[in-house]
């Protein structure tokens, strides 16, 4: 492949071909500390995103986001990880294995709610299905959700088994596609399209090197802020405007890796800080949302191997006193995340004819260009 054709292929990959480009392109710079080479959840060394899009005729707008830690076999290697519940109205599976036994043994999906119990029995397929694992009797597959409704059929439950193990076998490293593709391809954020967005940080040597890398997947609420700018207000676009309490509503899924030799109880506490990025946007996690952050460690001196002959798991960890710098790279990279995914998606007709439209990036920079 020559550079041109790589240089081509690649700008379609990130969706500038299509006019869209991410907050960093405007010379938007969140935070303080570098990204990586993609500037995606893929900077994690071993870490792969796969996404399955579904838009067909007027009213299906769905999809499916697979995230892989490793691209081994995941139940006989499995990961530490953590899950935080930031407000609990979601549908989110495998919340309970991971709590008690800290770790996880599927790729993680996302898709819409109504496709939750489809995802759940395409993983253990994938799993059951692996070499290795012909004796395996138990499963339990982590499966995020957000509610795609008022653009997407969802009662229709056109999510299939052959969706999710589709967005498994596509998943890759390297730049990740944005906005309206797989889970987000029907999701709302702030009463914009919303969709699906990553970004990455990486750490300077002197604090361990360490990348941290998120993807989220936005449907949620609140007054909007773009790097300390007050948007949402300057646009007169947010919840209690008109008193529609529902306008606050929805949910928001939060994958954090980082390759930092961490257990699952730093992992829940890097997990906390997922919140304070979506914060930092202006999302209020209201009543009716689900926002839920994974956390997962892929260093692999950390795995936790399915059978084994020892007694005793031996490991060096992370210190408490470490963990500062990954907590700032988790908020920058949630926060940075969250805005691509706005930044990148386009508007959307959908279910009855429901139409979002993108953020309207000609009101958006000029009104970042007042407040600096």
């Amino acid at each position: 492949m020559n550079l041109r054709i790589f240089i081509l292929l690649f700008l379609i990959q990130v969706g500038i071909m299509n006019g869209q480009k991410r907050i960093r392109d405007y010379g938007i710079y969140i935070g303080v500390l570098k990204t990586g080479k993609f500037n995606a959840i893929t900077d994690v060394e071993g870490v792969s995103v796969g996404h399955e899009t579904l838009v067909e005729g007027d009213n299906i707008r769905t999809g499916v986001t697979a995230i892989l830690p490793h691209t081994g076999n995941i139940f006989q290697s499995k990961v530490p990880a953590a899950i935080y519940i930031g407000n609990g109205f979601g549908k989110l599976a495998g919340y309970s294995q991971v709590k008690e036994l800290g770790n996880i043994e599927t790729p993680i999906i996302l898709t819409n709610t109504l496709s939750v119990p489809a995802a759940s029995e395409a993983l253990i397929s994938y799993t059951l299905d692996l070499s290795g694992n012909e004796d395996v009797r138990s499963v339990n597959s982590v499966v995020g959700e957000t509610n795609d409704g008022w653009l997407n059929d969802i009662r229709g439950r056109h999510v299939q088994q052959e969706h999710v193990l589709s967005a498994i076998r596509n998943a890759s490293s390297g730049p990740v596609k944005e906005g309206n593709v797989g889970a987000g391809t029907g999701t709302i954020c702030f009463g914009y399209k919303g969709g699906i967005g990553t970004s990455s940080r990486v750490l300077p040597k002197s604090l361990g090197g360490f990348t941290v890398g998120v993807l989220v997947q936005t449907n949620f609420g609140g007054v909007l802020e773009i790097n300390g700018a007050p948007v949402g207000k300057e646009l007169n676009t947010y919840p209690y405007r008109d008193k529609i309490l529902n306008d606050a509503d929805g949910s928001c899924m939060i994958v954090i890796m980082t390759d930092a030799p961490l257990d699952a109880r730093n992992l829940e506490r890097l997990a906390k800080r997922g919140m304070m990025g979506l914060a930092k946007t202006g999302g209020i996690a209201s009543n009716g949302s689900g926002d839920y952050v994974i956390a997962v460690s892929t260093n692999e001196a950390v795995r936790i191997v399915h059978t084994s002959d020892r007694r005793f798991n031996t490991m060096e960890l992370l210190r408490n006193d470490e963990m500062s710098p990954l907590f700032l790279a988790a908020i920058e990279a949630t926060e940075e995340a969250i805005l691509n995914s706005l930044f990148m998606a386009s508007t959307m007709t959908g279910r009855d004819g429901h139409q979002i439209e993108a953020l309207p990036l000609d009101e958006v920079l000029p009104i970042l260009k007042k407040y600096r």
